[in-house]
């Protein structure tokens, strides 16, 4: 894998635009699971959008600026004290967002309690990658792509929904492009590889295991 490829697969597999893929997959393949099976197409279409506008497009602009105020170096921010201030701010964003679609947008909230605890597991992820990036450079892509793979695999098992094996396939294949590019890259070690990935999947799978 060379260096142009690896910066593509950390982009495309960010783990902020992680979640609007996972919630894009679950609303397509197995919408009972997540409550949206009443929901038109136009509805889940708005949805989607919605999602993507609170857990990627929000916090993504405000990095940008934190960027443009010279609070970190590059929109990649990649020494661990640089880190911080993004990490809390994509915190905020996503509890905020968990509060949105779990407690003020309604029916959704009432129809679908799923989606806000899965934005509640991706925040608790949020919050163990920042407090370990204190002292430790953990990989926050893995992190992103080891959660939704524990959701799709507790779901698989909590629910016996074989559709979702296919899916999970591809996630396990994307989880090894994306790790092997943050690799490629400098960015991680495989420590701080395995560490991220194993955080993601423990959080999610708790997350199905408890709550759903």
């Amino acid at each position: 894998m060379n260096n142009r490829l690896a910066f593509i697969l950390s982009v495309v597999f960010h783990p902020l635009i992680i979640t609007t893929y996972l919630f894009a997959l679950l609303f397509g393949l197995s919408p009972d699971l997540v409550g949206v099976s009443a929901f038109e197409l136009p509805a889940l279409g708005s949805l989607l959008l919605l999602l993507f506008l609170n857990t990627f497009i929000a916090p993504a602009i405000i990095i940008y600026y934190f960027r443009k105020m010279g609070v970190i170096s590059s929109l990649h921010a990649d020494s661990a004290d640089e880190r911080r201030l993004p990490y809390l701010a994509c915190i905020v964003v996503y509890a905020l967002a968990t509060y949105l679609f779990g407690w003020q947008l309604q029916p959704i909230g009432e129809l679908a309690p799923q989606i806000s605890v899965i934005l509640g597991s991706v925040t608790v992820s949020q919050v163990l990658v920042a407090m370990i990036s204190y002292f430790w450079k953990i990989s926050a892509h893995a992190t992103g792509i080891g959660g939704a793979l524990g959701i799709l695999s507790g779901l698989l098992m909590r629910f016996d929904e074989t559709v979702l094996l296919f899916p999970i396939v591809i996630t396990i294949l994307v989880a090894g492009w994306v790790m092997s590019a943050r690799l490629q890259m400098n960015a991680h070690n495989p420590a701080q590889i395995l560490g991220g990935l194993f955080c993601g999947v423990l959080v999610s799978s708790m997350t199905i295991y408890f709550f759903f």
